[in-house]
C-alpha cells in the first residue's frame, strides 16, 4: 500500500477510535449520520460518494477528499468518473480548489498503484 494511503488510513483510524472513546453522544450521532447518509437509497452509493467528493473539494477538506476517493476506488469507480466529478467541483469552487485537485490526483494515483 502506498505510504500516503497507509498514513492517512492509520491516522484516521487512530483518531476516530480516540474521539469515539470519549463517548460523546453528539459526536457519535454525527458519525452515525455520516455513515447512514452514504447508504443505498433513492441514489446509489456510487453517486453519493461522488456527491461527497464534490462537496469535499468545494469545501477544501483534503481529509474528506481522500476518504471519498478511497471509497470511490473501492466501489470500482473509474478515474474518468472521478475526474469528471472533480471538474465540476473545480468549476463550482473556482481556482482555489486547484491545490486540492492536485492532491486528489496524487492520492488517486497512489490508490491505483496499490492494485
Amino acid at each position: 500500500m502506498s505510504d500516503i494511503v497507509k498514513e492517512f488510513n492509520d491516522y484516521r483510524s487512530k483518531m476516530n477510535d480516540e474521539i469515539l472513546a470519549d463517548n460523546n453522544k453528539v459526536i457519535k450521532r454525527i458519525f452515525n449520520l455520516d455513515t447512514n447518509a452514504y447508504a443505498e437509497g433513492a441514489l446509489d452509493v456510487k453517486t453519493k460518494e461522488l456527491l461527497g467528493l464534490v462537496a469535499s473539494a468545494v469545501l477544501r477538506c483534503d481529509d474528506c477528499i481522500k476518504y471519498h476517493l478511497e471509497t470511490s476506488h473501492k466501489l470500482g469507480l473509474k478515474k474518468e468518473e472521478v475526474v469528471e466529478a472533480l471538474s465540476i467541483a473545480t468549476l463550482v469552487g473556482g481556482t482555489i480548489v486547484i491545490p486540492h485537485l492536485r492532491r486528489a490526483y496524487e492520492f488517486w494515483d497512489a490508490l491505483e498503484s496499490n492494485n
